[in-house]
């Protein structure tokens, strides 16, 4: 009698790959723009729950579905509980204006979902990279490289790639900051000028 496909291993490849697409779709949902080299920022949950209701109802279908692939992995419902939970609550919360906004913004159930999903990979697989989860969509894009190319299979080649958004964020703080700085000198020399 064949084993249930619930309760079948997969490889680190296959759950690489499917813990790769949450992290994806945990992304967009959390953190599609995001503070350098942390994994807090603002994505698509937060932007649609600007919407009355139909936002608030499609992050929850959106949350649901990372639940789903969360089981494809294979997490035990006992782990992926709090998340539903979480989940309801985010729902509801959301229809309050403003404040289930600012909840999508720090809550980030989707994000919640893909925690579980990384210690359960983590406790059963063995799997301790994090670079498929927090840069998911650069990860790809150099797996795909790496087969065709040993430039990119260089380590310090693979960092700086996977690691460009930060670097580029980075870079914005320093100019944004450095605009600012010459901004108030700007308006303090011209203040001091006219005797303000």
């Amino acid at each position: 009698m064949p084993e249930p496909a619930s309760s079948k291993k997969l490889s680190q490849q296959e759950v690489i790959r499917l813990e790769r697409d949450l992290a994806k779709f945990a992304n967009m949902m959390d953190s599609v723009v995001r503070i350098p080299f942390t994994k807090q920022g603002v994505g698509a949950d937060a932007a649609l729950g600007t919407v009355p209701i139909a936002g608030d109802v499609a992050g929850f279908a959106l949350t649901c579905y990372a639940i789903y692939k969360a089981k494809q992995i294979g997490v035990p419902q006992t782990k992926l509980t709090p998340v539903i939970k979480l989940a309801v609550v985010d729902a509801v919360v959301g229809f309050v204006p403003i404040v289930g906004t600012l909840f999508d913004v720090f809550i980030r159930p989707s994000r919640k979902a893909l925690d579980v999903v990384h210690t359960h990979i983590r406790e059963e697989y063995q799997i301790h990279s994090e670079h498929h989860v927090v840069h998911p969509f650069l990860h790809e894009r150099l797996e795909h490289k790496q087969q065709y190319s040993a430039f990119w299979r260089n380590p310090v080649v693979a960092w700086l790639w996977l690691h460009l958004p930060d670097l580029l964020g980075v870079i914005f703080l320093i100019f944004f900051v450095w605009a600012v700085w010459l901004g108030a000198s700007w308006l303090w020399h011209w203040s001091q000028s006219f005797g303000f």
